[in-house]
């Protein structure tokens, strides 16, 4: 085993991806104006944290967004400093998979030698100076072990069916407290009772989707698990211009069922910073409380033995309650959202229902 990191410098290019929809928060994030072009957490969006986050560690040119090309006007209006060719437009949304592909090889063609980091643009980090440092090492390990893939694994610090986890195998690299693993499997959101046993076990970890790898080897595995994308992906690379002519033709995947849980070249560099992926209301409420009993309001609010609720008024009316506790209200101007907390992540169910009514007006 292998018990040195080899410092040597090198460049690196993160690209933070911003094009989902983020359906389980709902009313407020939408097709158009989804959650990471809101703010949810403080006066900036998402995404202006995130990208602040990331200058904090890394040179403003060497930072990408990937977002969908309908929000590209608010994202120039939010993020003024980022020029145009760091901005990568998809034409239609097609999951992880196909966003990740399509930032390799435009990333590849200009800068074919350089680590690549992809990041999410809707995650809570604590300590951010932690949060540069470890995704700086990946790239490091990224750049020593290139036919590999990098990930970042979290320990869990609580328990949790929501998040994915990353089994760890067999370790490779150890220096100064920092350590590197081979991937056994990935697990999917468990049940309580495995979520139980996965907090007890040190080797079940959180899996935020940070992917550290040099493009081409991305791209091989691109061309060995999803070739159809591999060959789509390679013509818009040879031709840039055929983009929105091609894009369309792939079949949409998640990175982590295309690509991530078939192959074995997987690294896995574990860490310990707070974090928090901003996937539903409930964890809204969790990050801003100062305790579980906690009211956090956004708007006027009045209430009669109301506690542990999350209250959102986009509109400026005043929402008043009586005896409601451990709850949700999102009201914005044409859709209000009511629900326990405990069932924060059914709400993409209403969107399910919205869409098969076509009542798109409310999308």
């Amino acid at each position: 085993m292998n018990k040195i990191f080899i410092h040597i410098k090198f460049n690196m290019k993160i690209v933070i991806l911003a094009g989902g929809c983020g359906t389980r928060l709902w009313p407020l994030s939408r097709k158009k104006d989804p959650k990471q072009i809101k703010s949810l957490l403080g006066k900036n969006t998402l995404l202006q944290q995130t990208h602040r986050r990331i200058r904090q560690g890394f040179k403003e040119s060497d930072i990408f967004i990937s977002i969908n090309q309908r929000q590209l006007s608010t994202v120039q209006k939010q993020l003024p400093r980022v020029k145009l060719p760091q901005i990568i437009c998809e034409p239609v949304g097609k999951d992880t998979a196909a966003a990740i592909g399509l930032a390799a090889v435009l990333i590849a063609k200009k800068y074919p030698q350089e680590i690549l980091a992809i990041v999410n643009s809707d995650h809570y980090i604590k300590d951010e100076q932690e949060f540069n440092r470890v995704i700086k090492l990946a790239g490091q390990v990224a750049r020593d072990y290139q036919d590999k893939i990098v990930l970042v694994g979290l320990n869990p610090t609580y328990l949790e069916t929501g998040y994915g986890y990353i089994k760890l195998g067999k370790q490779m690299l150890g220096h100064n407290g920092d350590k590197v693993y081979q991937v056994d499997c990935f697990k999917e959101k468990p049940n309580l009772t495995l979520a139980k046993r996965y907090l007890k076990n040190w080797a079940y970890l959180w899996n935020p989707a940070y992917f550290v790898f040099r493009p081409e080897a991305m791209l091989l595995l691109f061309k060995k698990y999803l070739p159809g994308q591999y060959k789509i992906l390679m013509k818009i690379k040879r031709s840039p211009l055929k983009l929105r002519q091609e894009y369309g033709k792939i079949k949409p995947i998640s990175i982590d069922y295309g690509i991530m849980e078939k192959t074995k070249d997987l690294l896995c560099l574990p860490a310990a910073f707070e974090w928090a992926d901003i996937g539903h209301w409930s964890k809204v409420h969790d990050i801003l409380a100062e305790g579980k009993k906690a009211n956090v309001v956004r708007g006027k609010y009045i209430h009669v033995d109301g506690e542990g609720n999350l209250i959102y008024s986009y509109s400026n009316k005043l929402v008043a309650t009586v005896g409601i506790k451990n709850s949700i209200i999102i009201e914005t101007e044409n859709a209000i959202l009511v629900c326990p907390k405990s069932r924060a992540q059914e709400v993409k169910k209403i969107v399910e229902q919205l869409e098969k009514k076509k009542l798109n007006q409310y999308l």
